[in-house]
């Protein structure tokens, strides 16, 4: 019979096998039933992991660069404003990305999806600077 370990008894491999089970199978749970193994709270002024895990932006961010990379193809890069139009309109975006495209500058050309996403959130903090 195979052992996982040579360092440990075979109890001992059980037990952590046991302690570890829920983060192999991607638990969102914390699976450390003992008070002294529970993750520790971040010191004060620490982002806590939710926020370290959506960035700066925040996850509404997140989720509308996710979005706008959804509904441009990547073949159409390198591409200018109706290039990025005429992709959004084979993969049939919703209007709310279409009119974030109509927004940019018509003389640019933007070599991938990151260089669309900054314009379209510099655009945006502008508007609403200017309000």
């Amino acid at each position: 019979m195979e052992r996982g370990s040579d360092t440990h008894g075979p109890n001992m491999d059980e037990e952590l096998r046991r302690r570890t089970e829920s983060l192999e199978r991607g638990a969102p749970v914390e699976s450390r039933s003992e008070e002294g193994l529970e993750e520790a709270s971040p010191a004060e002024g620490e982002p806590t992991s939710d926020q370290r895990l959506q960035g700066p932006g925040g996850i509404d961010a997140v989720e509308a660069r996710s979005d706008l990379a959804r509904f441009l193809q990547p073949s159409a890069f390198p591409a200018d404003r109706d290039g990025l139009l005429a992709s959004a309109a084979e993969t049939r975006a919703p209007s709310e990305i279409v009119r974030a495209l109509e927004g940019l500058s018509s003389s640019k050309v933007y070599d991938n999806v990151q260089s669309v996403w900054e314009d379209i959130a510099r655009s945006s903090s502008d508007a609403r600077s200017a309000d």
